[in-house]
């Protein structure tokens, strides 16, 4: 060997640096805003195109995964709750919980519409109004829980169908014990298998975004953000005021926790949140999430996918609340106190009828209904509905990690040390540390005589 040659030093690598989620998220956001502007301002029609194509690829990306996410989510949770002590008792505690949050969103939202007449001033009249393609009443809701066969509620989508028989499967394994054993384990499989699929196109989250603000804002121009400047506010104010003040409140007082850690370990839901607009697009990470927050994952396993598809204190209690107040008054009618009761109610028991997919118009039209206004209403809040729903989305998923977060807490389950240690790192980089962490434990832990 030469000199030359043992004296050459090796050649350095460079590295690049990793660009947080959030920054990806948040840079996402930016390009979008500005490729719209940039669309709607200079009429380039190739790039609104684009920004509609890669925003409606990366919804139906999530969307394909939904039907069958939802399904062995659901199944598997219920047959999960044998592994848990008083697992009726948590069952129900959680159930509370979501009625009592869902009661002080909707009263938050009659609130805020009554002390601001959303509908005061938009220049906008019945004329503007069209009715829905699809409208939902007590009727259609009752009936429609119950599927007319096993293939439909997958094609179309009906989530409700999907978690009835869901529910029906997952306490039928249960009353078969092990001899349901095999089912159980291809259903855990393929609920992994699915929600590594949907990891992947969680990632694409940075680049849906650009397209679905772009295409908000090219689409829709701030004209008419601007009709409907003070509704909007109100829906931001009383989701915020939910996100970051009833919520917090009730870590502080009920749980006994530090609200901040709560926000840091479930932020990567949330901003997802934000950007899908799908709560059961996000549950996955929502999982991952309340787990590394200190709940049993056993509890976990089912109370966020039960709360995915029917805990919604965004587009269940205060969007509808706030919405029909703002037709009434498009529409010159006068709503009492049995009407705001009737909001309340219709808040509480049919939040189900959203099941955790994008946008809320089978909950605003069952609302619509109950109270006697007219659906055309619905037709007045299509337009600014995708920038509602951010926020919305939010809200709501932050409400399925925080009722477990709760009820762990109360009822003396939850590890107060995973908790304290919780960040708002990415949930997957999280799960890698924390899978070396317990392998560790597992080589630690002495064996016993």
């Amino acid at each position: 060997m030469s000199a030359s040659a043992s004296t050459e030093k090796p050649a350095r690598r460079i590295s690049v640096p990793k660009v947080p989620f959030w920054a990806q998220i948040v840079a996402g956001l930016v390009l979008g805003v500005v490729l719209g502007w940039v669309t709607r301002t200079y009429d380039v029609q190739w790039l609104h195109t684009t920004l509609d194509k890669v925003g409606h690829i990366f919804v139906q990306l999530l969307k394909l995964a939904v039907a069958p996410l939802v399904f062995f989510a659901i199944l598997v949770s219920i047959t999960n709750l044998r592994k848990v002590n008083n697992a009726a008792r948590l069952a129900g505690r959680t159930l509370l919980w979501f009625m009592i949050t869902s009661l002080i969103a909707v009263a938050i939202g009659l609130t805020i519409g009554l002390l601001t007449n959303p509908g005061a001033g938009t220049g906008l009249t019945p004329k503007d109004g069209e009715k829905p393609e699809h409208a939902g009443s007590w009727l259609d809701f009752l009936t429609g829980i119950v599927p007319t066969d096993v293939i439909t509620p997958f094609t179309e989508l009906n989530v409700l169908q999907i978690v009835f028989m869901a529910a029906v499967a997952g306490i039928a394994a249960l009353k078969l014990g092990d001899r349901a054993q095999p089912v159980l384990t291809l259903s855990e499989s393929v609920l992994e298998l699915l929600q590594k699929a949907l990891w992947w196109v969680i990632r694409l989250a940075p680049l849906g975004t650009v397209g679905l603000i772009g295409y908000a804002i090219a689409d829709y121009g701030w004209d008419l953000i601007g009709k409907y400047a003070t509704f909007t506010a109100d829906v931001y104010i009383g989701c915020a005021l939910v996100l970051f003040g009833v919520y917090p409140l009730l870590l502080a007082t009920v749980a006994k926790l530090n609200p901040l850690q709560f926000f840091k370990g479930a932020w990567p839901a949330i901003q997802l949140a934000f950007v899908s607009r799908s709560s059961v697009g996000t549950m996955p990470v929502t999982v991952k999430v309340t787990e590394r927050l200190g709940v049993p994952k056993e509890y976990t396993s089912f109370a966020v996918p039960f709360g995915a598809t029917t805990k919604m204190d965004g587009c269940a209690a205060i969007y509808p609340a706030l919405a029909a107040i703002f037709i009434a008054q498009i529409f010159d009618v006068q709503l009492g106190i049995g009407d705001y009761l009737l909001i309340a109610f219709v808040s509480v028991i049919g939040s189900a009828a959203t099941a955790g997919l994008t946008g809320a118009t089978v909950m605003l039209t069952l609302t619509l209904s109950t109270l006697g206004l007219p659906l055309e209403g619905v037709g007045l809040l299509m337009a600014i509905d995708p920038i509602l729903d951010m926020m919305r989305t939010a809200t709501n998923v932050a409400g399925q990690a925080l009722v477990p977060v709760v009820v762990a807490a109360r009822e003396k389950i939850l590890d107060l040390d995973a908790y304290n240690a919780a960040t708002a790192s990415p949930v997957d980089d999280e799960d890698e540390a924390y899978g070396v962490r317990e392998a560790e434990q597992k080589v630690s832990v002495p064996a016993t005589a």
